[in-house]
């Protein structure tokens, strides 16, 4: 095994300098520099479209995919090593999409095999990009009081379909999606059990967003509403009225994604900055240190969750962990940065990225579920302590 795997390095380190363009392997300067894809997306260059298309065709966008839904069938083991070759060279993530960290998980749990050859392939190559439907104004940390309704409606000319009435909040890139998972209410008679988890396209009649601004001045977040939007019937994922075990899954993956925020770049704070307060360098120190941790903890959690030998509650857990230190880190850079750090709009601060990323890291302890509420799954689940 170890002969094969250090055979497969080795190719897959040929292959990475090889078909990496040099523009992929510069540091993310900003949101712009991600490839969401989708059919609205504008390629930033022609070597962002070169390097999704050869890692695409390779089925390297999602390594560990089957290779029947355009996926690159590795193994854990292999998909590792393919990251840490990526990390080497300094290349960018080839697609960035809710769809592969998200909703695809889910569809290869809980999809129909229909469901899995069409919209899986078409997430793999980045041609569709999708939002995630489920907080309402109503129903946050409440998830499962959400009030959005789904009713099958009889049409005798297109025939029996979902109607979708309702709004949702929050809702991420709304306005640039191509498409929505959603969840809705079909029955009234159990809280949790009266949801089903719906698919359907954002340009579909009915279907209208608003953006949300943040104090950052920049937002991904959007309202959306629907107002009397058809679904066909068979855009369900998993049965009637259990949409919540799709939901619930999700929601693990979800906070996976979220918890890679403590990741950062995946480079030292301290060998970025070097201020002259001892107090502050031993804080940078303390915080290198704790990512390290972090970062062992997350490359062990992840092989345990795609293995399904984690506990149910441990997303919870991660995504506490990794937005509290994401929260650091940008608290960290502003003190170190010191009056410098606070330019809003220059060159010199690339249009306050420093300040921008440090307020909208404060979001990160509420998308995706609260941290207090990340504490209490934790205290009952994981610590099973008295009275949580």
């Amino acid at each position: 095994m170890t002969d094969a795997l250090d055979t497969f390095r080795s190719d897959t380190r040929a292959w990475l300098e090889a078909n990496c363009p040099a523009e992929m392997r510069k540091p993310i300067r900003s949101e712009a520099d991600y490839c969401w894809g989708g059919r609205n997306w504008t390629f930033q260059s022609d070597a962002q479209r070169t390097w999704l298309d050869v890692m695409a065709e390779r089925g390297w966008t999602v390594p560990d995919w089957p290779k029947e839904y355009g996926g690159g069938g590795l193994s854990p083991a292999e998909t590792k090593v393919l990251k840490e070759e990526m990390s080497r060279i300094g290349a960018r993530p080839p697609l960035v999409s809710f769809g592969i960290s998200m909703l695809g998980p889910a569809l290869l749990k809980f999809g129909t095999e229909e469901q899995k050859t069409h919209y899986l392939g078409q997430i793999a190559r980045g041609e569709i990009r999708w939002c995630q439907g489920y907080s309402e104004p109503g129903a946050g940390s409440d998830l499962a009081g959400l009030q959005t309704k789904a009713e099958v409606v009889s049409d005798p000319v297109g025939g029996d379909h979902w109607l979708v009435n309702g709004q949702k909040v929050w809702t991420s890139y709304a306005d640039k999606a191509d498409w929505i998972f959603c969840l809705t209410r079909t029955s009234s008679e159990s809280k949790q059990g009266g949801i089903s988890f719906l698919l359907f396209d954002m340009a579909t009649p009915g279907v209208s967003t608003k953006p949300i601004l943040l104090i950052s001045g920049n937002s991904p977040f959007c309202e959306t509403f629907f107002d009397d939007v058809k679904v066909p019937k068979a855009q369900i994922v998993g049965e009637v009225n259990k949409g919540w075990d799709v939901a619930k899954y999700l929601l693990g993956h979800e906070r996976e994604m979220i918890s890679g925020m403590g990741l950062g770049g995946g480079g030292s704070l301290g060998a970025a900055t070097k201020p002259a307060d001892p107090v502050l360098r031993a804080d940078i120190a303390a915080f290198d240190v704790d990512a390290l941790a972090f970062a062992a903890m997350s490359e062990r959690f992840i092989a345990m969750w795609k293995a399904g030998e984690a506990h149910p509650a441990s997303p919870s857990m991660m995504k506490y962990a990794g937005t509290e230190l994401n929260k650091r880190r940008n608290e960290l850079a502003m003190a170190a940065g010191g009056s410098d750090a606070l330019e809003w709009d220059s060159e010199r601060s690339k249009n306050g990225k420093a300040p921008r990323d440090w307020l909208r890291s404060k979001g990160n302890s509420i998308e995706g579920g609260t941290s207090e509420v990340q504490l209490n799954i934790v205290a009952k689940h994981i610590l099973r302590l008295p009275g949580a």
